[in-house]
């Protein structure tokens, strides 16, 4: 019973309280229509995008911040950070 319960609070503290803490996805006033589903995909998208990061050291917060401020390093992301 208790790998169980430790594997759901494992899931709960990599993925939940990384969207959010690095996405604020609690403070999201997204709630109609298909819209709370369609940005609840597009968070984890990015997330995982940015997890592929290895070489840049940094929280996926900060990794977030650098994507939106630097288009070579966003188009890097978007692309799945294929070595060049």
């Amino acid at each position: 019973m208790g790998e169980i319960v430790r594997a759901h609070w494992s899931i709960e503290n990599r993925l939940h309280w990384l969207l959010d803490v690095a996405m604020n996805e609690d403070q999201s006033r997204v709630r109609k229509g298909n819209a709370p589903e369609i940005t609840s995909i597009l968070r984890h998208v990015v997330l995982n995008l940015l997890r592929l990061d290895v070489q840049t050291k940094g929280s996926i917060r900060s990794k977030r911040m650098r994507a939106s401020l630097d288009p070579a390093y966003r188009l890097k992301a978007i692309l799945g950070f294929i070595p060049d």
